[in-house]
């Protein structure tokens, strides 16, 4: 166990290990023809399909949740089975969507340090200044573009914890009873999914904008 007094010290370790394995990483692409722009660019694609899947996913979900609470007949086990797997469907993208995003966020740190870098190589400062207002530009629209997506996935959790908390009350109450009650709730889960769709399509929009900037 790492001694409280050498936690920030562990922590700065660890964190010069990632940065020097994503530089290694980096480096190897770059060897084969694969640079730091064109990964940007393939990443943040990537992220747009994985908010669009997530957001179709979380309206399946509000969909299994709503025909549950008109539950009017029928098999309860199965019926609450539907829900728990569009639930762990729905967990599953939310990963995702995170994952897809720190990799945009990692490469892209990664790119913008080299180019800063490069900025000091340049003999002709008149290509050097339009290279920095092509940087300023970049960073520019990469900020909008990481606020929107990281707005995005924050509207996730509270989704995931309303349907979370259904599944598991249906799981230790499974009765016409227990259903019937849910649908006071149905109204409210519907208005944090309208929220996270709107906020995804501004994302997956802004990484469209993004992308074709970028190309």
């Amino acid at each position: 166990m790492i001694h409280p007094r050498l936690l920030p010290s562990a922590f700065i370790c660890v964190m010069l290990i990632l940065t020097s394995c994503s530089t290694v990483y980096f480096g190897a692409l770059e060897k084969v023809g694969v640079h730091k722009r064109d990964l940007m660019v393939k990443r943040v694609g990537k992220a747009r399909d994985a908010q669009e899947e997530a957001k179709e996913q979380f309206q399946t979900t509000l969909q299994q949740f709503s025909q549950l609470t008109g539950f009017d007949g029928g098999d309860l086990q199965t019926t609450y089975e539907r829900l728990q797997s569009a639930y762990d469907r729905s967990e599953a993208k939310a990963k995702a969507v995170q994952s897809r995003n720190d990799d945009v966020e990692s490469v892209s740190k990664a790119l913008f340090r080299e180019w800063e870098a490069e900025l000091n190589t340049f003999e002709n400062n008149e290509l050097r200044s339009n290279s920095e207002r092509q940087l300023r530009s970049a960073k520019q629209k990469y900020e909008r573009l990481m606020v929107a997506m990281r707005r995005a996935e924050d509207r996730i959790d509270p989704v995931l914890r309303a349907f979370r908390d259904q599944v598991l009350y249906l799981k230790h109450n499974l009765n016409a009873r227990a259903i019937s009650s849910l649908q006071g709730e149905l109204r409210r889960v519907e208005i944090d999914v309208s929220s996270l769709v709107r906020e995804m399509e501004r994302s997956i929009g802004e990484a469209e904008a993004f992308i074709k900037s970028m190309e």
